[in-house]
C-alpha cells in the first residue's frame, strides 16, 4: 500500500476510487471529463488561467443548467435535481 494510501487510513480519511480493474463505478465520471474535453477543450488555447479559469466555470454553469443529458432523460442535471425534489414532496 502506498505511502499516501496509508496516511488516509490513519487519518480516517476515506478513498473514493475503483479498484483495479472496476471501472464501472467510474463511469460517470469518466464521461463527464469526455465530453469536457471534447466540448470544452479540443482546439481551444487561452492565454492567462484566469481566462481559462473564467471559461471552464462557463462551461460548468452550463453542463449543469443548461445541457441536456440522455441518461435523465433529455433534462438538464438542475433541471432533473428539481424535478426529483418536487416528487420527493
Amino acid at each position: 500500500q502506498p505511502a499516501w494510501a496509508r496516511a488516509c487510513a490513519r487519518m480516517g480519511i476515506v478513498r473514493s476510487m475503483s479498484r483495479k480493474g472496476n471501472c464501472l463505478d467510474n463511469a460517470a465520471t469518466e464521461q463527464v471529463f469526455g465530453h469536457l474535453k471534447d466540448e470544452f477543450f479540443r482546439g481551444r488555447q487561452w492565454a492567462d488561467y484566469e481566462s481559462f479559469k473564467r471559461d471552464l466555470e462557463g462551461y460548468i454553469r452550463y453542463w449543469n443548467s443548461t445541457r441536456c443529458q440522455a441518461a435523465v432523460g433529455g433534462m438538464s442535471p438542475d433541471r432533473y435535481e428539481q424535478a426529483l425534489l418536487a416528487l420527493a414532496g
